[in-house]
């Protein structure tokens, strides 16, 4: 049995698929030693739409890990998306007391730029530094030690509904395990497949889920802006499904072994064999139609995310490129169309920087998950000061209250 404070576990919890990574820490190095996946039926556009169907995966998910690690799970770093994600740019002040700044300062010049008004329906799922400035000197990563009169945040805060991050945290724990963090999809992301390079440069990062479309630009080593689209992979199978006239079922299997969103690609030729409906007789249409479907819907979803990066203003600030992962990201003809919406250079995203079994993960899809592993490996000795917590056990202390003077 492994030692469980080496074991990270990383819970990507997906629209089309939950995926439990398993990781351990040995010498600085993370090694991926067990994967598990099933499909994924209680969520919808990456928010939980029905609890005993998701615990369901999730434990036949955690179960397929466990045998392949040869450890029992007990905590997890949990992924979280949807369209109810929103993150917004902050900045606070404060006057150092000493001669030179302190872990202290630091920390209260985070919290003077937190305290803004978050809506009582909404969490603090992320407080990000991008940078702190003393006195007039701006761009500094880390100003413990220097001397200084006043110092300056500037932060990024992703808040998220209640109700969704509640109902995840619900999910692992009616599943038996713990969840030691709620992490921004994205955020795990760009841990396993952007380089030190593209993070200090600029990129933007496009994950490209079931559910969800997930964009994080990086710039300076720190993300700069988060964003979620709520269209995805399960937007192109309806299509085909809708443009086809076939069942669901199918149309998601005609998506992975035909799908290409490049027409110009597709010989006149080439044909494929589309099932019929209620018992009618399957039928032969050209491949081209399915071309014709897919690559309209996924250069909207480029579309809108691009409108979301110049609304930003952070259209200048990615000279690295766009960075593709997530599942739909292997569709064929998904970077050339990237390419010619953004006007940039755009590669597909495979988890990096992991020994152990690369080859199993060696997979856009699976970039949450292992960057889960790795931001659980980056963070877990820190002490984490939220307003989740907080509000957690300021509800479980009120609930108990009530019930002993119900009680009593």
């Amino acid at each position: 049995m492994q030692r469980q404070k080496d074991i990270i576990v990383g819970l990507d919890i997906g629209t089309t698929k939950i995926c439990a990574v398993v990781g351990e820490a040995s010498d600085g190095d993370i090694n991926i030693i067990g994967i598990g996946t099933h499909p994924s039926i209680g969520l919808r556009k990456g928010v939980v739409v029905n609890i005993e169907s998701t615990v369901d995966s999730i434990k036949k998910a955690v179960e397929e890990a466990e045998l392949m690690a040869g450890c029992e799970i007990s905590s997890v770093y949990a992924g979280i998306a949807g369209g109810h994600i929103t993150g917004f740019n902050s900045r606070g002040i404060v006057a150092i007391k000493g001669s030179e700044i302190t872990d202290n300062d630091v920390q209260r010049v985070i919290d003077a730029a937190r305290a803004v008004a978050i809506p009582m329906d909404r969490e603090v799922i992320h407080v990000l530094p991008q940078e702190f400035i003393v006195d007039d000197e701006a761009g500094i990563q880390n100003p413990v030690g220097m001397a200084g009169v006043r110092l300056e945040a500037k932060i990024h805060i992703v808040t998220g509904a209640v109700t969704s991050a509640h109902n995840i945290v619900k999910c692992a724990n009616r599943s038996g395990l713990d969840v030691c963090d709620i992490v921004l999809e994205s955020l795990a992301s760009g841990e396993a497949v952007l380089t030190e390079e593209e993070k200090q440069l600029g990129t933007a990062l496009l994950d490209l889920g079931g559910g969800t479309t997930d964009l994080a630009i990086f710039s300076c080593k720190n993300i700069k802006h988060t964003f979620v689209l709520a269209l995805g992979g399960n937007n192109l199978t309806n299509d085909i499904a809708v443009g086809l006239r076939a069942p669901q079922a199918e149309a998601e299997k005609i998506k992975k072994k035909y799908g290409s969103c490049l027409s110009r690609n597709i010989g006149d030729d080439e044909s494929i064999e589309v099932p019929g409906m209620g018992g009618r007789e399957p039928r032969n249409l050209p491949r081209q139609v399915l071309g014709e479907i897919l690559e309209p819907r996924m250069e909207e979803i480029f579309e809108l995310t691009s409108r979301e990066i110049f609304r930003a203003g952070m259209e200048n600030i990615i000279p690295s490129g766009v960075v593709l992962t997530g599942g739909t990201a292997l569709l064929d003809g998904v970077p050339d169309v990237a390419e010619s919406v953004f006007n940039l250079p755009c590669r597909l995203g495979k988890p990096r920087g992991i020994k152990g079994l690369v080859d199993v993960v060696n997979n856009p899809m699976y970039a949450t998950g292992v960057g889960l592993v790795l931001y659980g490996a980056r963070n877990r000795d820190e002490k984490k000061f939220r307003i989740r917590d907080n509000n957690i056990f300021n509800r479980v202390m009120t609930r108990m209250k009530k019930w002993f003077h119900d009680v009593v």
